[in-house]
């Protein structure tokens, strides 16, 4: 705790998240600006584009916290989610040459990738039948051969096996090169895969949306509104989906807000995002090895900024697995309320690109233990957040075994 909160920090650690909040608006050392962005954090009122960047440029961490951890618990309470879920990534081949990515590879470097079967990736869909897992969720490269007929079949064939699994599967990237190859657009696309069993869409592929960093980092791949349009035809369809946003590279801070801004003047169109997920920028085995990673208090300043700013996202996720264990645990007293799920095994997309969990694992109960030791309500969810189990209360064997859900890893990966 940094500035004015750290003259008080013995007054408020015991105070809830009201209280602190109405101690700091008290306070005669806190700046007029930051005040008035605090006032209207406390009585729901939407802050500026102006707004958003001043606190990137004068927030301290503490004051970001207890702003941000408002809104989550006058949005949640205590409770943090979790899920069970497992992944399929098809390719780690890739048409696109984006310069922060240290998962694909060009197709000239397909020794170095693997490309699954629609077979292959049923055996994997069935490698699950008797484990408690309710999504599936499917990304990866983008290649000629996975087009519009291969995912569409695919998504049948797995509804077809396990009806009541939810597919949560690819990026506008990939919607954005295969409707483009099939001839059709968006809003016929997007209910075609509805058709074929495509329950909701994953966030990925936004990256910074701004041409001015956009084009530096991944020019080749679907622009910003291009991203936009494809997820509002989602939602137009009465469907849901995620956003993400890649910082800590070579972005300004007013990049970020103007990428937030964007999610959330969508937001208020549609009301069709669940979550929003900010990505740290990773810089192992990369183009961009050469640019520094930022700081875990600027991965909390900027879990809280996103809190504050997006206030019309229902929910803010933290990856475990991307950022270690203790960051995510401090997440959640900077705006997160949803920590991902419960793994063996992780998408290499993570540890590829240098994550602090290399192998990670966590069970059902170390994840419960995890979330419990920092004082949050523990609450097992399905993909459109209703709640499975909730473990506020549930009592683990002390000999009980860990059990694990295991992602599935083709090729090794």
């Amino acid at each position: 705790m940094t500035g004015v909160l750290a003259k008080f920090a013995s007054q408020i650690l015991d105070m809830d998240a009201g209280e602190q909040l109405a101690f700091l608006l008290k306070s005669k050392h806190l700046d007029d600006d930051l005040k008035h962005i605090a006032d209207k954090v406390f009585n729901g009122v939407r802050i500026t584009v102006a707004e958003g960047v001043l606190l990137y440029e004068r927030g301290e961490v503490g004051y970001l916290g207890v702003l941000a951890n408002f809104i989550r618990e006058k949005k949640h309470g205590d409770i943090t989610y979790f899920n069970r879920n497992f992944h399929i990534e098809p390719t780690n081949l890739c048409v696109y040459d984006c310069k922060f990515c240290s998962y694909s590879r060009l197709i000239k470097q397909r020794d170095d990738g693997w490309e699954a079967t629609m077979e292959e990736m049923l055996s994997q869909i069935k490698s699950y039948d008797n484990e408690p897992v309710t999504e599936v969720h499917i990304v990866g490269g983008v290649l000629p051969q996975y087009n519009m007929a291969f995912y569409m079949d695919l998504f049948t064939a797995i509804k077809r096996h396990r009806p009541n699994l939810h597919i949560k599967a690819l990026t506008p990237v990939e919607y954005h090169y295969i409707f483009k190859k099939a001839k059709v657009d968006y809003a016929t696309g997007m209910a075609m895969m509805k058709d074929a069993g495509l329950d909701s869409m994953p966030g990925g592929g936004a990256e910074i949306f701004h041409p001015e960093i956009r084009e530096q980092i991944a020019k080749d791949k679907c622009n910003a509104e291009q991203w936009l349009q494809i997820h509002e035809a989602w939602h137009n369809l009465g469907m849901h989906s995620n956003a993400t946003m890649l910082y800590g590279h070579i972005e300004a801070y007013w990049h970020r807000i103007d990428h937030m801004e964007r999610l959330r003047q969508l937001q208020d169109r549609t009301g069709g995002f669940q979550t929003f997920i900010p990505l740290k920028f990773r810089n192992k085995d990369n183009q961009m090895s050469h640019v520094p990673e930022v700081s875990v208090v600027e991965d909390l300043r900027n879990y809280a900024i996103s809190r504050i700013y997006l206030d019309n996202f229902p929910h803010i996720k933290a990856y475990w697995a991307m950022i270690s264990r203790e960051t995510a645990q401090l997440a959640l007293s900077f705006g997160v309320n949803d920590i991902d799920g419960t793994l063996d095994d992780t998408t290499k997309i993570y540890s590829m690109a240098g994550a602090e969990e290399q192998h990670p694992a966590m069970s059902t109960r170390e994840l419960v233990e995890l979330i419990r030791s920092v004082g949050r309500h523990p609450v097992e969810r399905d993909t459109l957040y209703n709640v499975i189990a909730d473990y506020r209360d549930t009592e683990f064997e002390v000999e009980a075994q860990s059990k694990f859900y295991r992602l599935p890893v083709l090729d090794n990966k």
